[in-house]
């Protein structure tokens, strides 16, 4: 255990006009409060704030950070409370100390609510002051250090994966390497042990075998350096840990021989000019192996890391992984945002800088999640991908995950931007919005006023920002028009059955519901988890005799249906109920409905009723003439001859036979082509819509499903066009 005068001159030594009077009380304070208090371990309670103390000397933080440390655990887990902190150590102090306690509190449980709301306090509290995150981050790198001293091994493994999505990734957002790598080996070593313990055994292995190789190869970069002057640069190798080394196994699905980059080796210089003129030097001497080079001096990672990678193949014809660094640029990828922190900096971290975006973008995602659990979900996303590179027209950068599309870029730049995108232009070309970004495009993003975000953008979105934005949209959307449609149903049952509508005769039945306001329930009655016969019921009990009057009438509309369809040469009647007899019906050409969809009849002038599907854009005309509405539904078990028409939009490859390929992929199951147009056409792919004779919505689903398992079809989906 740390004593207290060696934990004093730690913080001196890297800040000598620290605060040595603050720091005693400190250790003194917690010492007393957390008193006869054991771990886990056996060890003394106090013995954990201060190995957290002790990991943030490391990273030469404040003093303000340290005492806080020593601190974080006292409200929480003793008699201390946060004025007792304020009184004796300042408001500053206090603030960092209830941001950590705010957090602590949650944290031990097992639920995924209580985990998610652990979360986003966590982004909250980080968002006042990054010390909060630090001190967390210590806090859970000497639990983990800790972890096998617990005796409930479901405890174990929930914290050591909660560890790796979330903790561990966030020391790599700040760029603290050598904690992000800790984590994640302790992590992996609870979560998966055997695979820990085989690739260990192998490095072992691979380092018995390959000393000799890997001290030649670093004896011939010295003698390189050397003979062009640059005698004053160290050269040393990095091997990899265990957890990435597992990982890129299972994302590039190889084996461990197969791994070309297990050891990298780092060459460190005084300035940049430097490096690149190593780069020269090494791809001078060696062979560059392609698109393995990597500037990230120019420009640097979002977390501020600075450094050229290469791979060549090098000295006794190995392949070989270089990072080229100043040392200072070496200390920050060790200790990412603490090294610009630490104890020379007076003023909190803001937010302002770009290696802070992907915080103020956790903070827009937590304004427009619906729940916690959806904020977690976008902010794993978030923080779990690889990073893609891309320019808006000015030049300026947007770091987005591989895999984003110009929908991603959208939103990235801004909220507004994301939600009027029309299309985009990728280095100068258009390009479809689904198009995956790549390292260095250039994005011009199209808008229009006009635009709103569409549900379909989710298939294209991978950034939790994106995502979250247009999940709210569409949140809004939908609840707007189940209101509208809820209270336009209602209105008409009212009507129908001799009653004056109003929203006071709603309101007085909406407890029976469990709603809170009469627009929930409207909102419920539009998406069908309510009918409208039960709210009417309930705001007219005595009048329920009238139901087996109201079953005659559908009994005749369906007699009357049934004698059209006949008229018609069909062994069924139409199968939809809720129609008024004589009326003409038609299915929109806007959304194509067609058996198993959700829909809804409009009474169009001279036309009769034209059915479109619940989520038809078309229906936003109509929200005016809720009285133009109809409630209706196909038939759970119809059986009918009626053909319907569904229409796909489809992105083929553009190569020959590819249309063939297509059309017999639906021939085979069971569809009729009976329109084809091509909306779009490139170098490389043709965009088209297609109009398919189907039995229902299942049938159209086994041909979307064929298609999409042909090698030539890009992308199917479903058109709601016109």
């Amino acid at each position: 255990m740390i004593r207290q005068y060696e934990l004093v001159e730690r913080v001196r030594a890297y800040d000598p006009t620290a605060d040595e009077d603050l720091l005693n009380r400190a250790y003194v304070f917690s010492m007393k409060a957390h008193g006869s208090q054991m771990r886990a371990s056996g060890d003394p309670y106090f013995s954990h704030p201060l190995e957290v103390a002790g990991i943030l000397t490391q990273m030469k933080l404040d003093t303000a950070s340290i005492v806080t440390a020593l601190l974080h655990d006292t409200v929480e887990d003793t008699v201390a409370t946060l004025a007792d902190i304020e009184r004796l150590f300042g408001h500053d102090i206090m603030r960092l100390v209830d941001g950590v306690t705010k957090l602590s509190r949650i944290e031990l449980q097992s639920d995924q609510t209580k985990q998610a709301e652990n979360f986003r306090k966590l982004v909250l509290a980080m968002s006042e002051d990054i010390r909060v995150l630090l001190v967390k981050l210590a806090d859970r790198l000497h639990n983990m250090r800790t972890l096998h001293y617990l005796n409930n091994p479901e405890k174990r493994k929930r914290i050591a994966r909660e560890t790796l999505e979330i903790y561990a990734p966030l020391a790599e957002r700040i760029g603290i390497q050598r904690m992000k790598d800790e984590l994640e080996d302790l992590a992996f070593s609870e979560l998966n042990p055997d695979a820990r313990d085989s690739i260990l055994m192998r490095l072992a292995h691979l380092r018995t075998e390959g000393t000799g190789v890997v001290d030649r190869v670093m004896a011939e970069l010295r003698d390189i350096l050397d003979k062009n002057g640059l005698g004053a640069a160290s050269v040393s190798g990095r091997e990899k840990t265990p957890y990435s080394i597992w990982r890129k196994m299972h994302l590039k699905n190889v084996t461990f021989e197969q791994l070309s980059d297990i050891m990298a080796f780092r060459i460190m210089v005084d300035d940049s000019d430097e490096c690149y003129q190593v780069l020269g030097i090494i791809h001078g001497r060696y062979h560059v192996v392609p698109g393995r080079f990597k500037d990230y001096i120019s420009t640097p990672k979002p977390n501020g890391y600075r450094s050229l990678h290469t791979t060549v193949m090098g000295p006794e014809r190995q392949r070989v992984e270089v990072q080229i660094r100043t040392r200072d640029m070496h200390e920050i990828s060790e200790l990412g945002v603490a090294a610009h922190w630490a104890y020379k900096s007076t003023q909190p971290v803001t937010l302002d800088s770009l290696q802070y975006r992907w915080l103020r973008e956790l903070l827009d995602i937590l304004e427009h999640a619906q729940k916690p659990e959806e904020f977690l979900e976008h902010t794993k996303m978030e923080l779990f991908q690889d990073q893609v590179f891309c320019f808006t027209p000015k030049g300026d950068l947007i770091a987005l995950p591989r895999g984003a599309t110009p929908v991603d870029f959208a939103y990235a730049v801004h909220s507004a931007v994301g939600d009027t995108c029309v299309g985009a232009k990728i280095n100068s070309r258009m390009l479809p919005l689904r198009t995956q970004l790549q390292n260095g495009d250039q994005v011009e993003i199209l808008t229009s006023k006009a635009q709103t975000p569409s549900a379909t953008w989710l298939e294209l979105a991978v950034t939790g920002k994106a995502r979250a934005r247009i999940r709210r949209f569409i949140r809004l959307q939908q609840r707007t028009q189940y209101i509208d449609l809820g209270k336009a149903l209602l209105q008409k049952l009212f009507r129908q059955e001799g009653y004056d509508f109003s929203d006071k005769a709603v309101d007085g039945v909406i407890k029976i519901f469990q709603a809170a306001t009469s627009e929930d329930l409207y909102a419920s009655l539009g998406a069908g988890l309510v009918s409208g016969r039960e709210v009417f019921n309930a705001v007219f009990p005595g009048h329920r005799q009238q139901a087996t009057s109201l079953q005659t009438v559908d009994e005749k509309i369906a007699a009357q249906n049934k004698a059209r369809a006949k008229a018609k040469g069909l062994d069924s009647p139409l199968p939809i109920r809720g129609l008024f007899g004589g009326l003409a019906v038609h299915f929109a050409r806007c959304c194509h409905p067609l058996p198993g969809d959700r829909i809804v009849g409009i009474v169009t002038t001279g036309k009769g009723v034209t059915i479109h599907t619940i989520d038809c854009e078309t229906l936003d005309s109509f929200n005016d003439t809720p009285e133009r509405w109809i409630d209706v539904a196909w038939e759970a078990d119809a059986e009918t001859a009626e053909i319907h028409v569904g229409r796909l939009a489809v992105i083929l490859a553009n190569e020959p036979g590819s249309l063939g390929t297509l059309s017999t992929v639906i021939g085979k199951n069971g569809g009729n082509i009976t329109n084809l147009k091509i909306t779009s056409r490139s170098r490389d792919l043709f965009e088209m819509l297609i109009d398919i004779d189907v039995k229902d919505v299942k049938h159209l689903t086994n041909i979307m499903a064929a298609l999409r398992a042909t090698p030539v079809i890009n992308s199917v989906d479903r058109a709601r066009s016109r």
